[in-house]
């Protein structure tokens, strides 16, 4: 009891803080999710593709310089022997300009897919995160109102515990109404610490991703708009969805580069052209010969070059690149089939949800009517305490179940927007404004 008394003051303590909203929830994960800067860092990476695949294109400048020492022992047959000694040094600077080099053009183009293809991946990864963050933050939320109704479903069963006991004392009642009450109130205080168990766990989940506790969270308005998706068209949807998809434009890039990757493989039996000039400046004292010298050399010209036979590998890199791409085009094909199924099921998330709050809503109304019926017909004799208390159930879950329903059906939105590929800030905004104080 003494840890469910501390569980019940940290959960209940936090309102005195200023309740933190989605919004602030999202900004704080932007700057301290780990996921989030992770996949920032690979696109700063990936950046740097671009560069590196322009630079094939260029030319490139190379210096070399050499001092040496040499000392020489020249023995002539039949006649004398020498011991020279002597330094030489010298530098030369070369410059290769690439002319024609096929699979250097390909993999400049490749490195513009590669680029493209990251900046899709972080606006996933920005994605993943609003969803994330709403998922935790809503999980939270519904854990917190399942701590709010166990506790007040405790105190009302407790005040039938008490009632039964005092109707038993004078005889109004059978000891099987306390028994009832009792077995009641401990499944309850049961379920109180389970919920306030799995409240810590939505906290921590939480933290995962800002990095800290989060404090009390805003709820839901009661006034929260019930929208069906606009337009109200599931084929739309999926038309959208199909031009849009993060995931599909990363398919479609992953497609090209494996067309390119087979057009690269194959420029590699193409000749190559270098255009290539160098400039050479040496000096050598007293050589063998018994005096210095100085030059320097100045070249330029055009190198060719073309490849014949390198052990077949050519041939099997260009059917490896081919394999890839038949690859490429099957994972394309999956991934649109199951992108059209991912959003037919969101968009029907979406309309179910809104029958579903709705209906949720009635059934809470007649539960609140059926608990008051309950409660007057015991007070008259024609009810038992026992049905007081399934009406008081049955109240509790309605409210459980409208609450979970309301949040999945927000998350619904925000999933059929995510799989349309226009989920942004502006719809964490939206949701936010749907929140109370």
């Amino acid at each position: 009891m003494k840890r469910l008394s501390l569980l019940l003051l940290a959960a209940f303590a936090a309102p005195l803080v200023q309740a933190a909203d989605l919004d602030e929830i999202y900004r704080e994960a932007q700057s301290r999710d780990a996921a989030f800067a992770s996949a920032r860092a690979a696109y700063k990476a990936s950046q740097e593709k671009l560069p590196q695949g322009r630079a094939l294109l260029l030319p490139s400048i190379n210096l070399t310089a050499n001092t040496n020492y040499n000392d020489v022992d020249s023995h002539i047959h039949g006649g004398a022997s020498t011991n020279p000694t002597y330094s030489s040094h010298g530098y030369a600077v070369s410059l290769s300009q690439p002319v024609y080099r096929k699979q250097n053009q390909v993999q400049y183009e490749e490195a513009k897919l590669q680029v493209a293809q990251a900046a899709s991946q972080l606006n996933i990864a920005q994605q993943d995160l609003i969803l994330r963050v709403a998922q935790a933050y809503f999980d939270e939320l519904l854990a917190q109102d399942s701590v709010a109704f166990a506790a007040a479903q405790k105190t009302a069963i407790a005040e039938q515990l008490a009632q039964a006991k005092r109707n038993f004392e004078v005889g109004t009642t059978t000891i099987t109404d306390t028994h009832e009450a009792q077995a009641k109130y401990d499944l309850v205080t049961a379920q109180e610490i389970a919920a306030l168990n799995d409240l810590e766990v939505k906290k921590h989940a939480l933290q995962k991703i800002i990095g800290k506790i989060p404090g009390k969270l805003n709820g839901l308005g009661e006034k929260m708009p019930l929208q069906l998706p606009e337009p109200n068209d599931m084929d739309k949807w999926v038309a959208t969805s199909e031009q849009q998809n993060l995931q599909l434009q990363i398919q479609r890039s992953a497609l090209e580069l494996a067309q390119q990757e087979v057009e690269r493989n194959r420029g590699a039996r193409h000749p190559t052209l270098d255009l290539v000039a160098s400039y050479t400046d040496s000096n050598q004292g007293n050589s063998t010969q018994g005096y210095g010298s100085d030059s320097q050399t100045k070249v330029i010209g055009l190198q060719l070059a073309m490849p014949l036979y390198q052990g077949g590998a050519l041939s099997s890199k260009i059917s490896e690149a081919l394999a890839n791409k038949e690859k490429a085009v099957q994972d394309l094909e999956e991934s649109q089939r199951q992108i059209a199924l991912q959003t037919r099921q969101t968009f029907l998330g979406v309309t179910s949800g809104v029958a579903q709050v709705k209906a949720l809503e009635q059934a809470l109304v007649s539960s609140q009517s059926s608990l008051d019926s309950t409660k007057l017909g015991f007070e008259v004799g024609v009810r038992t305490s026992v049905d007081v208390l399934n009406a008081q159930q049955q109240l509790f879950s309605a409210k459980r179940d409208l609450a979970q329903a309301r949040y999945n059906y927000i998350l619904s939105q925000l999933k059929l927007r995510a799989a349309a590929g226009t989920l942004s800030d502006g719809d964490v905004t939206q949701v936010n404004g749907w929140l109370g104080k």
